[in-house]
């Protein structure tokens, strides 16, 4: 059945989807106090892609403390806040964002429970340093009587059929049948050219990375609010979990890119990464690719040695 839901340009508590064509303080701001569950965002990092302006640093992080306060007195008392961010380069050094961000979040009275790596695979290659392969977020509450469903983003155990060997419950398993903990590291492809969800914006996160925290951070009918939306994956998160979804953004193309992708969801038309699928293997899959060229004359080589008839005393061995 086609999904009726509308997409509003103002925010309302009764409304289900709102993306607001303008600043995000603007939409803050008319957001009542303690409404919201779970606020996720990746804010501009300041390394000058084409939807920022490069800032200084201070004027960098004197933007994001405008924003996060308002963030705070939006967010529930049993709500989170999950900031994604990666580092900034300056002069060939990095400086992680997120060391700078967390005396902001911590004044204001927030507790940080967990530091998520993201890790994955892709992205630009260094010379003079190591190549970046992930970024970090930061999940913070307002108390301690926080949301969070651990059995809705549990993942398969390594070992299933372990048993307690000793004690009371020796002979019986050991694991969760429902799963294991994923722990705070999470390996979840990012989206590059051949990603199903690609599009325009150069840094769009994967709508599965934000499934596991509207699953296990919210329940239905909770609000999410991302206040750097872009593209729209975190509406498009919250509402196929039948959560309501509210995002500013302030470039028009990503504006209607955002909508169209929102639509597509309503309409179960979207494609998007499966949250449990496991990570392409290229040797497991028997990828042509994973043969380098420059080794390919030394195996053919090698492979001849085992099509030759092997001899013994001058006669082949058949």
């Amino acid at each position: 059945m086609f999904d009726k839901r509308k997409i509003a340009e103002k925010f309302a508590l009764s409304e289900h989807i709102v993306i607001h064509p303008g600043d995000c303080l603007d939409l803050l701001r008319v957001i009542p106090d303690g409404s919201i569950k779970l606020i996720v965002t990746s804010p501009p990092y300041n390394i000058g892609k084409e939807y920022e302006k490069r800032l200084k640093l201070d004027s960098y992080l004197e933007q994001q403390a405008a924003v996060i306060p308002e963030c705070v007195r939006c967010l529930a008392d049993n709500g989170s806040i999950c900031w994604q961010v990666g580092n900034y380069v300056r002069h060939g050094a990095i400086i992680p964002l997120d060391t700078l961000l967390y005396p902001i979040f911590t004044g204001l009275g927030l507790t940080m429970r967990n530091r998520i790596v993201w890790h994955f695979e892709h992205g630009l290659h260094c010379s003079r340093r190591f190549s970046g392969r992930y970024e970090t977020i930061m999940w913070f509450t307002k108390s301690d009587g926080y949301t969070f469903n651990l059995d809705s983003v549990r993942v398969p155990q390594k070992y299933p059929g372990k048993r307690y060997f000793k004690g009371p419950n020796a002979g019986r398993y050991s694991c969760n049948p429902l799963g294991k903990n994923p722990g705070d590291l999470w390996v979840i492809p990012n989206v590059k050219s051949n990603h199903v969800e690609k599009t325009e914006h150069p840094c769009l996160y994967p709508v599965e990375l934000i499934d596991r925290l509207v699953l296990s951070m919210t329940d239905e009918d909770d609000w999410v609010l991302d206040p750097f939306l872009g593209t729209g994956t975190s509406i498009i998160a919250a509402i196929r979990h039948n959560r309501r979804g509210a995002g500013a953004e302030i470039v028009p193309k990503y504006i209607q890119m955002a909508k169209d992708r929102i639509k597509q969801q309503l309409a179960g038309t979207l494609r998007t990464r499966p949250m449990d699928k496991p990570v392409y293997d290229p040797f497991k899959a028997g990828n042509s690719l994973t043969t380098a060229p420059w080794n390919k004359k030394q195996n053919d080589k090698q492979e001849g040695l085992f099509d030759k008839p092997a001899r013994k005393h001058g006669c082949a061995i058949q």
